[in-house]
């Protein structure tokens, strides 16, 4: 209403615009990998992120009324069992090599980091060579030492360290298990019943075995990671929580905690440049990433956490979630207690790794549109491969795997589509 419909006075405009923004890398500091419930073990070579090691470390679960064997029991067997959800890595074909090691200290009430670690004895408690082929989800059952299981079975029988959970943690602290260096191949352990040691035993005159089982399942664990990126475009990452150029790719790895954080002051400038139009598509996308080998599977999909100058994330109040792009069609403010208009982070845009599986993309329609009217202010991103929590929790897939993806900086791109009244 209110316009003048005359042929040649007003005309409907449809305009495609295609902008880049700056993106750099950033190992994020005090990255939490506390019971994430996946232990991740593997040891991966890269040619922008190094090489990468994972050690899972976890404590071990009895239950202290389920009947323990008795003196006259005879051991017929013992195996550490493993629940593989995952497998993400290279020549599958090839045999690969897993150790479970005995901890020499105690995993405490406390929270770890992907950079801690705990002493363990050198020489593992069971161990072997797995050959995976096809099978991305398995239960490895691996051997004990005969050592090893002379003694946990005579303690099960007689010893005072199975009368409680706390004795015996104290006699046994729990477990590392790691993966052989070369083997570029990485494990999820889900951890549970299905993890930990079963023993296979039987009395005198019986000819059906009876189990007992010692589990991962209401263990307290982290995931321990070390990276050396020498000799690599991420070698100049020597500091947490500073953004660097790496050349002309940029890229995240779960688990290690590096992220992409994305300039969008181009953005702003565009935005600038604008009156009286309105937005009907604006597709952000990682465009053409990295080729990756048939068995090394990308990251599945991230978000776009809002960050300040010092790279940290930015929360509202006491949230547990921090600030995010939110889902076109969602709505981009709220009210505050006082009754001031807010960003709200109620349904947050997710990236998702698009079929083809050579990009990433979200629609931010919404998100553009409500900085272009001034509802909240422009905020650089941090692309970041899971859901970030203030405190622990077990929900982060960026906290379960070492998946990973590289793009190139030209392909990272902000698709508009506006139409404009003239």
């Amino acid at each position: 209403m209110g316009i003048e419909l005359a042929p040649g006075n007003n005309q409907v405009g449809v305009f495609f615009v295609d902008f880049g923004l700056p993106a750099e890398v950033v190992l994020l500091d005090s990255f939490n990998t506390t019971n994430q419930s996946i232990l991740v073990v593997g040891e991966e070579q890269d040619d922008y992120f190094g090489k990468t090691s994972g050690m899972g470390f976890t404590r071990l679960f009895i239950n202290a009324v389920e009947e323990r064997p008795e003196s006259e029991a005879i051991l017929d067997s013992m195996f550490f069992n493993l629940d593989v959800v995952s497998v993400n890595g290279q020549d599958l074909e090839n045999p690969k090599f897993y150790s479970v090691h005995r901890l020499t200290e105690q995993l405490q009430d406390t929270l770890y980091y992907n950079f801690n670690e705990l002493s363990f004895e050198e020489n593992p408690i069971a161990s072997s060579e797995i050959e995976f082929g096809e099978t991305k989800d398995t239960t490895l059952m691996i051997p004990v030492t005969e050592a090893f299981a002379e003694e946990l079975f005579g303690k099960m029988k007689r010893g005072t360290e199975f009368n409680n959970l706390f004795t015996f943690r104290e006699y046994f602290p729990g477990v590392a298990i790691k993966a052989r260096e070369g083997d570029n191949t990485t494990i999820g352990v889900n951890l549970g019943f299905e993890t930990g040691i079963t023993t296979f035993f039987h009395y005198p005159g019986d000819t059906v075995a009876t189990t007992y089982e010692i589990s991962t399942a209401s263990s307290r664990s982290f995931n321990s990671v070390k990276s050396d990126r020498s000799g690599t475009p991420t070698a100049v990452v020597t500091e947490r929580q500073v953004a660097y150029k790496t050349g002309g790719i940029v890229g995240a790895k779960a688990n290690l905690g590096m992220v992409i954080r994305l300039n969008t002051e181009p953005i702003e400038e565009f935005l600038d440049t604008l009156s009286g139009v309105i937005f009907n598509q604006v597709i952000f996308e990682f465009d053409e990433i990295e080729s990756y080998p048939e068995d090394q599977n990308p990251l599945f999909s991230g978000y776009l956490y809002f960050t300040d100058e010092s790279n940290n994330f930015i929360f509202n109040g006491e949230e547990l979630l921090p600030l995010a792009v939110q889902r076109t069609g969602q709505p981009q403010i709220g009210e505050d207690e006082n009754g001031n208009l807010v960003p709200i982070n109620i349904a947050p845009a997710q990236m998702l790794l698009n079929p083809s599986r050579t990009s990433y993309s979200t629609d931010i329609s919404s998100h553009f549109n409500a900085i272009f009217r001034g509802q909240i202010p422009r905020r650089d991103w941090i692309f970041y491969g899971g859901t970030f929590f203030r405190r622990s929790s077990g929900n982060d897939d960026f906290k379960r795997s070492f998946r990973q993806f590289k793009v190139r900086d030209n392909n990272i791109k902000v698709r508009v589509i506006y139409s404009k009244i003239r």
